[in-house]
């Protein structure tokens, strides 16, 4: 995203959260899905290191720019030596706290280059306070919370409330979620209600009953069919679904 200091080439903040949403989806993507790859790229013999979101959804590990000071604001240095001396979970989470910090500085870096004023910056603000943290993404706070929700809401069922169920769960991984006009009996409504609060794993948006969903046998987690790159068909014949994340932690040694 390009633009002069002082207002020059003037930007909205739809464009800026665009750019938030871009780097933030590649940041989702490098601590979930791509958390193998990543984590070989954090080598702690390198040198200072970085997690870069980029606005159309990659990520890379690069060293930190030298111009000073740099064009953008820089993410934390130093995450790859941190890598071996720490639970892994843990040093993701630590990856994923100190890259929102970096998605707020870039983003409020574009609203004073681009002369937001008080209205536009928080109108920039709410719409990303409306996505998840990347680290409730990454730690599966907002899986609980929402799981949290939905026994508040359904106080007098069974244990439904606390998880999706075994029907949803079943069903999800052999065919896509049927629409309304599809499902007429009165437990849909209560589906829906109970699952749109379900975050994907990867890319930490919500469940939409026209999308194509599985969840992972292990953590548990729901995905998006498309980000994990599972389809209806192949679901079908696989017993037990592992994601990404939980294959590679079986598979490191």
């Amino acid at each position: 995203m390009e633009g002069g200091a002082g207002g020059c080439n003037q930007r909205s903040p739809e464009e800026v959260f665009r750019d938030f949403r871009g780097r933030r989806a590649g940041i989702v993507k490098a601590l979930t899905t791509d958390v193998e790859k990543f984590y070989r790229q954090c080598d702690p013999e390198k040198e200072n290191l970085c997690l870069y979101g980029l606005p159309n959804e990659m990520w890379e590990v690069n060293l930190p720019a030298e111009e000073v000071p740099p064009e953008l604001p820089e993410p934390a240095l130093g995450i790859n030596f941190a890598r071996d001396g720490m639970d892994e979970k843990d040093w993701l989470s630590l990856v994923a706290v100190h890259s929102d910090a970096w998605l707020l500085a870039v983003s409020f870096y574009f609203g004073a280059r681009f002369g937001f004023d008080k209205e536009s910056r928080k109108r920039l603000f709410n719409m990303i306070n409306g996505l998840p943290t990347i680290y409730e993404v990454v730690t599966g706070i907002t899986k609980k919370e929402s799981r949290e929700k939905i026994r508040n809401s359904n106080g007098k069922s069974n244990k439904s409330g606390s998880k999706p169920s075994r029907s949803f769960e079943s069903h999800a991984k052999a065919t896509k979620m049927p629409s309304p006009k599809e499902e007429e009996s009165e437990g849909e409504d209560v589906d829906e209600e109970e699952h749109g609060n379900t975050l994907c794993g990867a890319c930490g948006d919500n469940y939409a009953n026209d999308e194509f969903w599985i969840c992972c046998d292990m953590c548990e987690k729901w995905f998006h069919g498309k980000c994990v790159r599972i389809t209806p068909a192949r679901a079908e014949h696989i017993k037990q679904y592992k994601c990404p994340a939980c294959s590679t932690k079986r598979a490191r040694p």
